[in-house]
């Protein structure tokens, strides 16, 4: 029986992958027609489809590299989730572990084009700025990332490591865990893979 539920999830997942590459195709030959009939519009609107198409397919790569359990917790897998975002934000990588609805699941985003990078970039070149009671710059695989305190639901305090990579950010949310945990599990998160496919 666990055999056969392994064959149909990964024949879903090729059949998912193949329909992703025909929407990419279907996009690439409607910006050449529409190029070829001088409709510049049409051509930048297909172009701009094909690409949202192409994030969306790297966002599912991303996801395949994120870990499988955090802080003994199981992905839940069931609230994965890639999709595309409104705006300057490019597309948004979502994995929750554990499955409690208290508000304690670890939380693991990706987003492309994220409009914090300015922000977090100043405070990681500034370190005056970023290393004080509410900031720490860290190191995770080469990259410097910046451990926020943030007050919690509970009147404790929670902590989120932010990681920027070019116009990207990886972001770890952990309630009630403490600094030095958050630090340990954002060592966990394979930040030179989901590199290479986000720059």
């Amino acid at each position: 029986m666990q055999m056969r539920t392994l064959i149909i999830g990964i024949a879903a997942l090729l059949v998912q992958e193949a329909q992703g590459q025909a929407e990419f195709s279907k996009r690439m030959d409607e910006a050449k027609k529409a190029y070829a009939a001088s409709k510049l519009d049409d051509a930048r609107f297909a172009m701009q489809q094909m690409l949202q198409e192409l994030d969306i397919l790297t966002g599912k790569e991303v996801l395949k590299l994120l870990p499988q359990s955090l802080d003994n917790k199981k992905a839940n897998t069931a609230r994965d989730n890639v999709s595309g975002a409104s705006g300057y934000v490019g597309v948004v990588v979502h994995r929750e572990y554990g499955t409690a609805s208290d508000g304690t699941t670890p939380q693991l985003e990706v987003i492309t084009n994220s409009p914090m990078i300015g922000a977090i970039n100043s405070l990681l070149s500034i370190p005056l700025l970023g290393n004080n009671q509410d900031h720490k710059i860290i190191k995770i695989a080469g990259y410097k990332g910046l451990v926020q305190r943030q007050s919690g639901s509970n009147g404790k305090d929670d902590y989120e490591v932010e990681i920027p990579i070019t116009n990207s950010m990886i972001t770890l949310k952990a309630p009630g865990l403490t600094q030095d945990k958050v630090i340990e599990l954002a060592n966990t998160i394979p930040v030179a893979d989901i590199a290479k496919l986000v720059q």
